[in-house]
């Protein structure tokens, strides 16, 4: 199977020098963990939840909360990014996908085309959903 067929699209970018509160906005109003890096539309970069957990005062939010909790909300996203992410092809079967999990200590690869521009991404996660998907659908056969 390609990845094409399990990636996630469409994706949701943010730019180099965005700032973590606008990381902060899109992740408390998504139901995904990882935002693209791009600059001019090619990717630069990945942010996940985690990143941003990491990079920001753990009283953000809370009544112990100060101003110079908030201050850490300042910071850009190519401060905290992951550069130069491992990437596929949309035409990548999922057995590279499966490999890249196994051999690196990533949660997500973004899917780009032959100019860098990101499609899509997919998670190991998409891929368990495909395995699921697909034994339902043997098991509704027999």
């Amino acid at each position: 199977m390609i990845i094409e067929k399990l990636m996630s699209k469409p994706i949701v970018t943010v730019e180099l020098d965005d700032s973590l509160k606008v990381v902060k906005h899109i992740f408390e109003h998504a139901k995904f963990h990882h935002l693209l890096v791009v600059e001019k539309d090619v990717l630069y970069g990945v942010i996940s939840d985690r990143d941003l957990l990491k990079a920001i005062s753990p009283h953000i939010g809370t009544p112990n909360e100060t101003p110079h909790d908030t201050v850490t909300l300042n910071k850009k996203v190519h401060q905290i990014m992951t550069r130069k992410p491992i990437t596929l092809p949309p035409q990548a079967d999922v057995y590279a996908a499966i490999k890249i999990f196994n051999q690196h200590s990533i949660s997500c690869i973004p899917i780009v085309n032959d100019k860098g521009r990101p499609v899509g991404i997919i998670s190991w996660r998409d891929i368990l959903r495909a395995i699921e998907e697909n034994h339902n659908k043997k098991s509704t056969k027999t």
